[in-house]
């Protein structure tokens, strides 16, 4: 199968194509139920480098692994599905782990793969049966007569990664001639969307899910990313990149300090007060021209801010955070390509389609038809996790709060259903635990201190009996200072103690959801938790969408 790479560059290190031991050449085909597998071959390898990619800032060298690959098939199916598993060749932690995919591409493999062996894992990823392009889908979406391939789609929603948890763990058990004592999903974005499926859908599968940024919500979010294109093209005015910064800065400088700290996070985006028209006449530079900014522009920012609405002004999908870069999502130039090829290849079945001509009332019949159409089988949003709970099964979720791709809305609303389904926060939190990270960018960049030892967490949960009360967090500032937070446990939000070095963890405490609410009350002011069902929740922006039009 072609394979088109996701920015990845891996060194092999020493092949050797007659392995000293003969465990790796001779590891049997797995059994798996209802699916035919083809082939299996295995290699050892030796002094392996894997150099920076998706999910991975620094190179990992010196591995030494069995490096298998399993082809499987679905019968009556016309696919080619392949499974990686890499076999630490000493010191394996007796785990396993699956690891997760991006945009389009159900598995990045080896990042993920390399991280995890790193630590001691027995590791796999899937293809899914497709080419690993996170961005594209034009070479699996559609079959030749131009409608929707959907047992391929099926395999990229959820199918391959039941596959691959069986065969990943068969091999893992007839290399080592033991099984694994404990398996774990660790995914993010369309990884923990495929971690909240497998929660849902085949809640055996492991016994504790790692699944951050998820995009639960596929079939809203995917054409909500053309949101702000549609915008700037209904204006016909199309704002540079610097004046988008311009409106977050301003943002960041109104909203920053109400923390006591000026760390360039806003601790609480929910209770920002910004308004993009308090800058309409302002004057800026950009590319070394004088930009005054005008209502225009203010509108189109607020807009996006906004997030999609029908035509009839109703919210379809909340919009994204204040304080959260707009540059990924709000290129002037060309729309957002993963919403974008959604909308081509899945939505209109049109890959020539030009997603500039897209009118507001266009984009309410297409969001509607992604919904209807493809919330089944995409959608991870089935809040009756009774089964993955009664099995022992362990959930843990971090989402960064200036995330551009994915809103912590979409978390948040998921997080609010399973309590509501399942007896309240207090029960939801013995199997599901999730926290925010303040100005944290999608899987990880941005300015906020990152979590760095969630998957450690996990483990010791699922082990130990160890519930997570904090995540640690830390980030590097511009001038080489670590910055470091212990991230609390939703809804208890960071709360700066007024004493010692603000950079530092002990300077911080957790502010519970009583707390808040207590001390917004007694000002008068409502709690962040109230602003949030007040203006996120409202089942308006999650109902049916066939009621706003």
């Amino acid at each position: 199968m072609a394979i088109t790479t996701l920015g990845i560059a891996s060194g092999i290190g020493d092949l050797h194509q007659i392995p000293i031991g003969k465990a790796c050449r001779s590891i049997h085909k797995p059994n798996v139920p209802g699916v035919h597998v083809l082939s299996i071959t295995g290699i050892e390898r030796y002094n392996v480098t894997i150099f920076p990619g998706v999910l991975l800032p620094y190179p990992i060298s010196g591995l030494e692994f069995c490096d298998v690959e399993v082809i499987i098939s679905h019968p009556g199916i016309d696919d080619q599905v392949r499974i990686t598993v890499w076999l630490p060749l000493k010191d394996w932690n007796s785990r396993f782990q699956a690891t997760g995919g991006g945009g389009f591409a159900t598995g990045i493999f080896e990042p993920m793969l390399a991280k995890a062996l790193e630590a001691g894992y027995a590791a796999a990823a899937t293809d899914g049966g497709h080419v690993l392009d996170a961005v594209d889908p034009s070479s699996w979406a559609l079959k030749n007569d131009g409608s929707v391939n959907w047992e391929l789609l099926r395999n990229f929603a959820s199918r391959s990664l039941h596959d691959m948890a069986i065969v990943g763990k068969a091999v893992t058990t007839d290399f080592y001639s033991t099984k694994p004592r404990y398996s774990y999903w660790n995914g993010c974005s369309t990884g923990g969307r495929q971690g909240y499926m497998i929660a849902q859908k085949y809640p055996n599968d492991f016994d504790g899910i790692l699944a951050n940024a998820p995009a639960i919500y596929w079939s809203s979010l995917d054409p909500s990313g053309i949101w702000p294109h549609i915008v700037m093209h209904e204006y016909n005015t199309f704002p540079s990149l610097c004046e988008y910064e311009y409106f977050v800065s301003a943002a960041l400088a109104e909203c920053d300090m109400l923390d006591g700290v000026q760390d360039g996070v806003i601790l609480d985006p929910l209770s920002c007060p910004f308004e993009p028209h308090s800058l309409v006449g302002s004057t800026i530079t950009c590319s070394n021209k004088s930009i005054s900014i005008t209502a225009v522009t203010a509108s189109i920012v607020q807009k996006i801010l906004s997030g999609p609405q029908s035509s009839s002004g109703a919210s379809l999908w909340p919009g994204p955070t204040l304080g959260t870069p707009l540059h990924s999502l709000a290129n002037p130039k060309v729309p957002f390509p993963i919403s974008a090829n959604w909308i081509r290849y899945f939505v209109l079945k049109q890959p020539q389609f030009n997603i500039s001509s897209i009118t507001g009332p266009d984009f309410a019949w297409l969001f509607a038809q992604s919904m209807a159409e493809y919330g089944w089988i995409m959608d991870a949003a089935d809040p009756n996790l009774s089964s993955f709970c009664a099995g022992g099964g362990k959930l843990l979720t971090w989402h960064g709060t200036a995330d551009p791709l994915i809103t912590i809305a979409n978390t948040l609303r998921y997080r609010e259903r399973v309590e509501a389904e399942m007896g309240g926060a207090s029960a939801v939190d013995k199997f599901y635990r999730l926290f925010l990270a303040p100005g944290v960018g999608h899987c990880g960049d941005g300015k906020g201190p990152v979590p760095v030892d969630a998957l450690e967490k996990l483990v010791k949960w699922v082990e130990e009996g160890k519930e997570p009360e904090s995540l640690w967090a830390e980030t590097v500032d511009g001038d080489g200072n670590l910055i470091n937070r212990d991230l609390c446990k939703y809804p208890a939000k960071l709360k700066w103690t007024g004493k010692g070095d603000w950079k530092l963890s002990e300077s911080w405490t957790c502010e519970s959801y009583e707390t808040q609410m207590a001390g917004r009350l007694a000002m008068g002011k409502p709690t962040t938790w109230e602003i949030f069902h007040a203006s996120i929740l409202k089942e308006k922006f999650f109902g049916f969408v066939k009621g706003y039009f």
